[in-house]
């Protein structure tokens, strides 16, 4: 059933007449002056009330758009025109569950039900099919979603109406695309987008099915095909006159662009993007917008205002994953990464294409967690749903995560034979980021064969797209590899440091009795206030060690400077929360040999061993820290007691700090 008929345009002087004219020449803004004038004048029909909805929409006044669809459906039915009431209400109960606001859907839904309860036409009959079949679908009731779109797709066939037969075929097709049957969804939503760029659907249906054929061609990583349907769309736009869902079609192209390395250009179209979605309520969309924003400064190692981003969209219903985690990993928290990847994994169970842009992501996190046999699972199953539908971007992707697999599993040559393809791949899909993290593991991987050349100019190559495009990330990363690789030819560097381990006491226990959603939410704080108050003393974090970090200092009085002010946040926070986190800490002057970004040497296995014989809420520290520490420990310190440590031949003197 398409958009209401046009009222003649008797004179230029009507109102109406003028707002008629430009709703069909798309004149959005001058159709919504000229309604809204009309309006104030009398009282309008249900197909005037229509028109000023459907101008209301075009020039993002959303709230003017609800209104006036609603006093059309009370118009229409009191005007006894049931079957196109019944129309309204379908929309209604559309645009409601598109917000959200899945009760007041349901209602507007059972009005239609019954204003057409005895009306066997095909066209209102398929339109409330396929809501039905979106109903049932959010609900995780595919069968019956699948039962109501095919029953939609007959009764478009019956009806002869390109609109609805263009809603059932997409939505169809999405269906087919989450069980599996990819290429016959894509078929069927591609025929459904051919009719919308061909001019044969009005302007919003047009720009709903070329919106959501664009979104599945994103979610399968076919990018190519993506900016195929983004460029006939906008053509369309062009023929029509047509300024409508810039929002939208702001977001599927600055997609793309970041995809080609265009980050601030994307991060600008992005912005502006949300903000006019906000003007159209349309959620998800916008949603999408906030999360690309938060991927891109993610890349950019703007983790601030990645997560500020990535909190809009999972405000608005979408998943921060998996940037969320790469987040969390980059900062060196694999544990929050772990937990994050495996929720948004449980979450997505059903859903092999969310899956799959989850994936990747596990794998590199199980890695760098030492959880080989995991990364193994993951890629295996990414390779499984690859299979029905292998994209250029999944088959570069399943080809470099299965490379650092096989790198880890101890096959190298394997490894180089799988990442040169992925290297070669993501050219071809023209993503310079992702071409340059398959060359920085691929050069991991040439090293261990002996190819020491070859991983040089690929571990050039890699560094310098990283400073190409920005990612600060990966810059570090690359060039502490480069250092290493120069210091292994050269030998480590001797260096006189102060280590720090720490670790959380009783933390299993404190979990439990916490649960997961509380323990998690302490244990970020945990993280991020010693990361900060390490930082704060000069120090550096080297790695996360489970339950605490292992940091270094270039002197022992900046060390216990930096125990003290940990263990006083601790007490500060356990009396402002209520919730008690016990850490120990131990402190170890030594000479180290310094390998890029770690250290090595008996220094610091000694440090790693004082802190395990302190006792919660304990600074323990070697005699040799608290001698070069000075006056910092004057009046603090209690007497050196000799103590046998694990693994270390010679009794150790450690001395118990007083930080209160």
């Amino acid at each position: 059933m398409s958009e209401a008929g046009t009222v003649p345009n008797d004179t230029a002087e009507d109102p109406i007449a003028r707002a008629r004219s430009a709703l069909d020449g798309h004149e959005w803004q001058a159709a919504f002056e000229a309604f809204t004038a009309a309006d104030a004048m009398r009282p309008l029909d249900g197909a005037q009330l229509e028109g000023l909805a459907r101008a209301a929409f075009f020039v993002a006044r959303a709230d003017i758009e609800a209104d006036a669809s609603e006093r059309a459906f009370r118009a229409y039915e009191a005007a006894g025109d049931h079957r196109r009431a019944a129309y309204i209400a379908i929309q209604l109960a559309r645009m409601y569950g598109y917000q959200g606001q899945g009760a007041i859907s349901s209602v507007w839904l059972r009005r239609a039900e019954r204003l057409v309860a005895d009306d066997d036409d095909g066209d209102i009959q398929g339109y409330l099919a396929v809501v039905h079949s979106e109903a049932a679908r959010a609900v995780g009731d595919m069968d019956r979603a699948v039962a109501y779109a095919e029953e939609a797709i007959a009764l478009s066939q019956r009806a002869a109406d390109a609109d609805l037969r263009a809603h059932a075929l997409t939505n169809m097709g999405e269906l087919k695309i989450i069980a599996g049957a990819t290429t016959d969804g894509m078929a069927l939503m591609e025929e459904a987008t051919l009719s919308a760029v061909n001019g044969e659907l009005t302007p919003f249906v047009t720009g709903v099915t070329a919106c959501r054929t664009i979104s599945a061609c994103r979610d399968l990583t076919d990018y190519q095909r993506a900016s195929e349907w983004i460029e006939a769309t906008e053509r369309y736009c062009e023929r029509q006159s047509l300024s409508g869902f810039p929002g939208i079609c702001r977001v599927h192209r600055a997609e793309l662009a970041a995809v080609g390395g265009a980050w601030d250009q994307a991060e600008q179209e992005l912005e502006k993007a949300t903000s006019e979605l906000e003007g159209y309520r349309a959620v998800p969309p916008q949603a999408d917008g906030f999360y690309a924003i938060g991927d891109i400064r993610r890349l950019k190692g703007d983790f601030e205002g990645a997560e500020a981003a990535l909190r809009e969209a999972h405000e608005r219903g979408r998943t921060p994953q998996p940037a969320l985690a790469l987040i969390r990993l980059a900062q060196g928290n694999s544990r929050a990464a772990s937990t994050s990847i495996e929720a948004a994994l449980a979450e997505a169970a059903d859903d092999r294409w969310a899956r799959t842009r989850l994936l990747p992501a596990a794998v590199e996190i199980a890695l760098t967690a030492g959880d080989v046999t995991g990364a193994r699972r993951a890629v295996d199953e990414l390779e499984r749903i690859a299979a029905g539908y292998p994209s250029p971007a999944l088959e570069a992707a399943r080809r470099c995560v299965l490379g650092k697999v096989l790198l880890a599993e101890g096959d190298a040559a394997g490894a180089v034979r799988e990442l040169r393809v992925a290297v070669k791949r993501w050219r071809e899909v023209k993503a310079p980021y992702e071409t340059a993290r398959a060359r920085f593991a691929l050069s991991r991987a040439l090293r261990v064969v002996g190819d020491d050349e070859d991983a040089d100019l690929e571990l050039r190559s890699a560094t310098e797209e990283f400073q190409r495009l920005g990612a600060r990330t990966d810059i570090a990363a690359a060039e502490a590899e480069t250092r290493d690789v120069e210091e292994r030819r050269s030998g480590p560097v001797s260096t006189r440091m102060t280590f720090m381990f720490t670790d959380i006491v009783n933390s299993t226990n404190l979990a439990e009795a916490l649960g997961d959603i509380a323990w998690e939410r302490l244990l970020r704080w945990h993280d991020d206030t010693l990361r900060a108050l390490i930082s704060r003393h000069r120090g550096e974090v080297v790695k996360s060690t489970g339950d605490g970090f292992f940091a270094a200092f270039g002197s022992a009085r900046t060390g216990v400077e930096a125990a003290i002010a940990v263990q006083g946040a601790l007490r500060d926070h356990a009396t402002s929360s209520g919730f008690t986190l016990t850490v120990r800490i131990g402190l170890h002057a030594a000479d180290a040999n310094r390998r890029s970004d770690d250290y090595s040497g008996t220094g610091v296995h000694v440090a790693a061993r004082v802190a395990a014989a302190a006792g919660g809420g304990e600074i323990l520290a070697s005699a040799e820290t608290v001698t070069e520490a000075g006056d910092i420990v004057a009046g603090r310190t209690g007497p050196p007691v000799p103590t046998t440590l694990k693994g270390v031949s010679k009794p150790v003197e450690l001395v118990a700090i007083r930080w209160t």
